[in-house]
């Protein structure tokens, strides 16, 4: 019997070592498969050409622009083919205006935002140049992606923009047949109608717009600007648009059907503040509701769940000023405008276009 119970007490210690050996290996597995997850992937990289949009369509085309902050900047919209190949869009001849050229129709001037949306390409011309007045009134370019050709331009009245207004991003609204845009030089929403082309001004100069500091800081440094109605989101679950200025740290949203109210006051009123959060610059919702947006002072990317909660995404020096976001195929797709490191010169500055793998 003594010698029974040796036996299997020796299986029984065989047995437990096993079990335990596969549950380290097990957890050691799962935490490189969470590591593998968290890895920034380079896509693309542009010496001494500083990129800050960047969007997908369904079938995977990446485009990326490059506003005109100063001279020296080869393409306003280019399509990445690949890691290497890189070709104007939608050709050489709309990217060629320069610095001190008249301004014409069918060239892009000062390009800061790009979004595809149901086949097409709209591309976001601020109409300005070296961070200075609006040259002629901003405008919406839309492209077919089946042909590359322009198939309509939205040209902003002269209500919805200030001289000194940058209109920085945009989302495509489809239920409402309008589309939303923000003014970072200026604090305020513009909206366009998408079916007359008439486009309106709303929240101007509201808190809510409105940056709350004229700086960020980075370590021991501060990057000083004031930069207004920058980040803007749509919420297309719940019909609510979210914006949250650049050198700020609240975040805004407001129904969708406030945005078409006649009375200002109601409309003001209706505006709810959502949570204080980092300073970011472009922010975008994936289709679990997360709401994605960069921390830029601490080289973080971060996504607030439909709950409230904040989290991080990913954290370090592969985080430069994450500026845009675009979604494809479960990664979130982000680019490096290095904003806060950017002198007189950027010729030897890298800026690159990059993807992680969304939150689980």
């Amino acid at each position: 019997m003594k010698k029974i119970l040796i036996i299997f007490s020796i299986v029984t210690f065989f047995v437990s070592c096993k079990e335990t050996t596969s549950k380290k290996a097990a957890e050691v597995k799962n935490q490189q498969v969470d590591s593998t997850a968290n890895q920034v992937i380079e896509v693309a990289a542009f010496k001494g050409q500083q990129v800050t949009g960047v969007t997908l369509t369904d079938a995977g085309r990446i485009f990326v622009n490059f506003p005109r902050w100063r001279k020296g900047v080869d393409d306003s919209v280019v399509e990445i083919t690949n890691t290497t190949v890189q070709k104007s869009y939608p050709d050489e001849n709309w990217n060629s205006w320069e610095i001190g050229q008249p301004v014409v129709a069918n060239k892009f001037v000062g390009v800061q935002s790009v979004v595809a949306f149901e086949n097409q390409l709209y591309v976001l011309d601020t109409r300005s140049q070296l961070f200075e007045n609006v040259l002629d009134a901003p405008r919406l370019f839309v492209f077919d992606l089946t042909t590359d050709k322009l198939v309509k331009t939205y040209i902003l009245d002269k209500n919805s923009y200030h001289p000194d207004s940058y209109i920085n991003d945009l989302r495509i609204d489809k239920k409402s047949q309008k589309i939303y845009l923000t003014d970072s030089g200026n604090s305020g929403i513009v909206i366009i109608d998408i079916k007359s082309g008439r486009s309106r001004r709303v929240l101007d100069n509201h808190k809510s717009t409105a940056a709350e500091q004229n700086f960020l800081t980075f370590g021991d440094k501060k990057w000083k600007n004031t930069i207004h109605s920058d980040g803007i989101a749509l919420d297309t679950v719940n019909d609510r648009l979210y914006f949250h200025a650049l050198t700020g740290y609240s975040l805004y949203s407001i129904a969708t059907n406030m945005l078409d109210s006649k009375d200002e006051k109601s409309m003001e009123e209706s505006v709810r503040f959502e949570a204080k959060t980092a300073a970011p610059d472009g922010m975008l919702f994936d289709d679990n509701g997360n709401l994605y947006f960069a921390d830029l002072e601490n080289n973080k990317i971060q996504y607030r769940k439909p709950d409230g909660s904040i989290h991080t995404l990913v954290e370090g020096d592969k985080i430069k000023w994450a500026d845009t976001f675009s979604i494809f195929n479960n990664y979130l797709y982000f680019t490096n405008s290095r904003i806060n490191e950017v002198t007189a010169d950027i010729s030897n500055l890298t800026f690159t276009l990059n993807k992680i793998k969304l939150a689980k």
